[in-house]
């Protein structure tokens, strides 16, 4: 049951990426989606401001303090090793990111919720205008 559940989770086109796409687009940016020549393959990319944005789900990128971060009763060893994996990859390809250059900006599934707020932090993270 669990493996069909896990298997249905898509990696991209997600509801909070979305969102996100949407908002950025209202504001007046332009951009480009999962560029598979930078590190991690960004959700969305800005080349014109060399920022990219990773749209993360609390629950795989371990969001710390978010209620969404939970831990699978079951199998724990291999949810805590499968979670350590994915924190280790983020910050490896945050480094590589910025050692190019590049702006990173993480929002986290749970701040796509509120869209009133994540305008504010995208215009302010952002601070293009």
């Amino acid at each position: 049951m669990r493996s069909r559940n896990m298997a249905a989770i898509k990696g991209r086109n997600t509801r909070p990426e979305l969102a996100v796409r949407k908002m950025l687009h209202r504001l007046g940016y332009r951009f480009r989606l999962h560029r598979r020549d930078l590190p991690g393959t960004p959700d969305i990319v800005l080349p014109k401001y060399k920022t990219v944005i990773f749209v993360h789900g609390c629950f795989w990128h371990r969001h710390p303090g978010c209620r969404f971060t939970t831990n699978p009763k079951t199998n724990w060893t291999f949810w805590d090793n499968k979670f350590h994996q994915n924190i280790d990859r983020d910050k490896k390809n945050w480094i590589g990111l910025t050692t190019a250059t590049w702006r990173v900006l993480v929002v986290w599934e749970c701040q796509t919720r509120d869209l009133a707020s994540l305008e504010t932090r995208l215009t302010e993270s952002l601070g293009f205008k």
